[in-house]
């Protein structure tokens, strides 16, 4: 299943050319293919071909170097990838294309794949493609552990999906929706105990009732952040998510936003003292972008943890958040924010050009954290204004939730930059550990006959820059 299609920009006509061979973007993708048996042709018409070229020429201030990594050959679709630690390999969900005569699968399988390299060490495709799932299960949100790079763990039903199974989240007539299944549970598997011929066999991370994924490790391994749906708490038509820390040294849960409404996808920043999300609190649909500063209190200080001061008298544990921030606040669905390994800002998936043209964007965040975030600031916080208060809290000896409220900010409008500019859905963007590549989820492709748009596929490509928002910060080469 390997790939090695690079692309780059030519300096003189402005057109894409490929480096590994005399393939012309958009011409004939790869004419006839087969995959399972099947038969799939790939074209890019030529009114398209300008639209992508153009869209190159955009891209090229942040962007170079463009791969396409999995095809609508082996896949009627794929996306929300994410790298290993050491950026050799990556994981992502994806529909496989069915046997003739058979219908596709109704739900993600997860996946491994290790990368192929160029003769430069640049990413072009991959190789060694394994499902790690079980068949017939719905899955999502991968992520590798951070130091055991055998480790992997996603969210699954390791079964079929359980009814009913609310939707949330689509705004007119766009298929902006995902499904959130009572049984799915965040499970952890080794690759090393993948067997040919044999059905991957995850494990569950925890037992608890409810929607539990949207999951990753913190850097040192300990600390698992997660969405979380209640069945106890559901009361309206779409589901009440909040997030959530689950300590794997002493196996309890903390509640870190409990605020109304959707709370989800989060990811721990790279120094581990924040975490960024998406937020339907206002119900609109119109989902924001947020970043909290965690609590972190000494083991022994945190309730239900002096179990653990001994063994570790040092460690921080996250119990709550100390200030919100409001990062997004627009008429538009912003959502997989994705942090870069500066901390310096977050990338991210927007309506802004349009419900059915998702396009990538950053947005600024290194000025929002340290005392600011607590009031320290003469006449109110930097970067924003005092706005609403959230729940937070720990767990009492009981089980039950401790609410507190802490401060929440409302962004003043903050400085943004339009990443991708091709035509179909840009999205669910990540970068690989040493901020060099970015990867994403693109219908920039090429169509299939008979279909009305090119399927999402994961493409990855070069980063350019240290931060988009000062001119001139480049790389290291």
């Amino acid at each position: 299943m390997e790939r090695t299609r690079r692309h780059e920009l030519d300096p003189k006509h402005g057109r894409s050319r490929d480096r590994r061979s005399t393939w012309r973007w958009g011409r004939l993708w790869c004419g006839v293919v087969f995959a399972c048996g099947s038969a799939v042709a790939q074209s890019v018409p030529e009114a398209r071909e300008a639209e992508l070229v153009a869209a190159r020429e955009k891209e090229s201030r942040h962007l170079g170097l463009w791969s396409q990594l999995t095809f609508r050959r082996e896949f009627l679709k794929a996306g929300e990838s994410y790298f290993s630690p050491d950026g050799r390999r990556i994981i992502f969900q994806a529909i496989p294309v069915p046997d003739p005569g058979q219908a596709p699968q109704e739900h993600y399988s997860m996946y491994v794949a290790s990368l192929t390299r160029d003769a430069e060490g640049g990413p072009v495709g991959i190789v060694d493609v394994r499902r790690v799932s079980p068949a017939g299960s719905a899955n999502t949100c991968g992520w590798f552990h951070p130091t055991d790079p055998d480790l992997i763990l996603f969210g699954s039903t390791i079964e079929a999906p359980l009814a009913p199974n609310k939707p949330g989240f689509q705004v007119g007539t766009s298929r902006y929706v995902w499904s959130f299944p009572e049984n799915m549970k965040v499970v952890t598997l080794r690759l090393s105990s993948l067997r040919e011929g044999e059905e991957p066999r995850p494990t569950p991370m925890f037992e608890r009732a409810g929607y539990c994924a949207e999951a990753s490790w913190d850097p040192t391994g300990r600390f698992v952040l997660y969405t979380h749906v209640d069945p106890a708490r559901q009361t309206g038509e779409k589901p009440d998510a909040d997030i959530w820390i689950f300590d794997t040294t002493t196996r309890r849960h903390h509640p870190i936003v409990v605020a109304p409404g959707y709370d989800g996808g989060p990811f721990f920043s790279p120094d581990a003292t924040k975490i960024c999300y998406r937020s339907d609190r206002a119900g609109t649909d119109l989902l924001q972008l947020f970043v909290a500063e965690l609590d972190r209190r000494h083991a022994g200080e945190a309730s239900g943890v002096t179990d653990d001061a001994s063994k570790n008298p040092g460690t921080e544990v996250p119990v709550g958040i100390r200030a919100e921030y409001q990062v997004t606040a627009n008429a538009h669905v912003n959502w997989a924010p994705f942090w870069h390994p500066s901390g310096r800002f977050l990338v991210y998936a927007s309506s802004e050009v349009s419900h059915r043209n998702y396009e990538v964007f950053a947005v600024a965040v290194d000025d929002l954290a340290g005392a600011n975030a607590l009031g320290g600031a003469p006449g109110g916080v930097l970067g924003g204004v005092p706005g609403d208060e959230i729940e937070t809290g720990t767990l009492d000896e009981r089980g039950e939730i401790a609410r507190t409220r802490v401060r929440s900010i409302r962004s003043v409008p903050r400085a943004t930059r339009e990443l991708t500019f091709a035509p179909g859905a840009d999205v669910l963007p990540c970068f690989s550990p040493d901020g060099r590549w970015m990867m994403w989820t693109s219908q920039r492709g090429g169509m299939v006959e008979g279909e009305a748009r090119p399927s999402s596929q994961v493409w990855i490509a070069r980063w350019l820059e240290v931060d988009p928002f000062v001119p001139g910060d480049q790389p290291a080469k």
